[in-house]
């Protein structure tokens, strides 16, 4: 009797687990909210539509130095001397670093007397063959050691030269990489000179933009760190291979000023108008998703969201040009973007 009495509380005990853990279920299930995706998202959009007014075109670039070289040394010695410092102007044939080179002209003055006794030979060797006193072999192969002696000569002095590094133009030091006392070799870098009274300025467009610019063509550049100074540049080379984004460089031929204001690495941006008849569709930047590399957007279709990809050619401000991938009339999400995804119910409000 007692061990039915106890498997009756047992299973009681298990009955009341069961309804308990049931009802937590039930109160869990309704605090977690489960997002219905019939419902429709609230979005604003806008209708695109074409500019027929004339585009204005604005691409930011990098200003280079018109030359720019790593000395370095063509032969290995001790740098016992430096005659420029960082931020000194120089000029073309200056001297800027001298190494030591006492060894080589001690091997020159070791050459020279080989030389003085070797002339002596050949001046006796020729008396004495022109009297037949001794064969003309020995006289032969006394001027062919003068004639090596004096190349060995001639190398070492030319030697010497190079432990003499020159500026190989105008310009300033841009970067000291080497002090007194180091050891130089071909091949390791001791000076940066750079030239930057003329520049090169470089922008990357999209292909699509490749066609306005023209070889030869002068644009008007400004200059970021200097508002108000605008410089002309001559069109010098339009890229035939593109970058990772399938932009496409142009570069710029430009004269810096008298006082070379404009440095290396500083930024510009050249500025013109397109043809009056050039149309484009522009957007809102903001209203752009993905990458700069794969930029889309949100198109409403039959009240649904698409998500478009696009290809942006220009950008103006916060607008962008697109190339391709949209088409007059079409309505795009311009926010509202937090729960919206591909295919989803949208309610959009149109911006007029």
């Amino acid at each position: 009797m007692k061990k039915i009495v106890g498997i009756l509380i047992l299973v009681a005990l298990a009955a009341i687990i069961v309804i308990q853990l049931k009802g937590n279920k039930e109160i869990s299930e309704n605090r977690i909210y489960h997002y219905d995706k019939e419902l429709s998202i609230n979005v604003k959009a806008e209708k695109v539509d074409i500019a027929s007014k004339h585009a204005a075109y604005n691409f930011t670039g990098t200003f280079n130095p018109k030359m720019e070289v790593k000395l370095n040394s063509d032969v290995q010695g001790k740098i016992i001397a430096i005659y420029a410092n960082e931020g000194d102007n120089v000029r073309k044939g200056q001297a800027l670093i001298k190494l030591d080179d006492k060894l080589l002209r001690l091997q020159v003055q070791t050459v020279n007397i080989q030389i003085s006794g070797l002339e002596t030979d050949v001046e006796r060797y020729t008396t004495l063959v022109n009297s037949g006193a001794i064969e003309g072999v020995k006289l032969e192969k006394t001027e062919l050691a003068l004639r090596a002696a004096k190349n060995q000569r001639q190398t070492l002095l030319t030697t010497i030269q190079k432990t003499t590094i020159r500026a190989p133009f105008n310009g300033v030091v841009t970067k000291k990489m080497m002090e007194v006392g180091a050891f130089s070799a071909p091949g390791i870098p001791l000076l940066i000179i750079t030239d930057i009274s003329g520049l090169k300025f470089t922008v990357n467009v999209a292909e699509s933009r490749l066609g306005i610019f023209e070889m030869d063509k002068s644009y008007v550049i400004k200059v970021d760190a200097f508002p108000n100074m605008k410089v002309n540049g001559k069109v010098i080379m339009i890229g035939s291979k593109g970058n990772m984004g399938n932009s496409f460089p142009i570069q710029f031929e430009v004269d810096n000023s008298l006082e070379n204001e404009i440095k290396s690495n500083m930024f510009g941006r050249v500025e013109f108008e397109g043809n009056k008849n050039d149309e484009s569709i522009l957007i809102a930047s903001s209203s752009i998703v993905g990458s700069s590399i794969k930029p889309q957007v949100y198109i409403i279709r039959d009240s649904k969201s698409v998500l478009q990809d696009i290809t942006i050619s220009n950008r103006i401000k916060n607008k962008s040009v697109v190339s391709s991938g949209l088409k007059a009339g079409d309505v795009i999400v311009t926010s509202g973007f937090i729960n919206i995804y591909d295919g989803a119910n949208v309610n959009a409000i149109i911006n007029k």
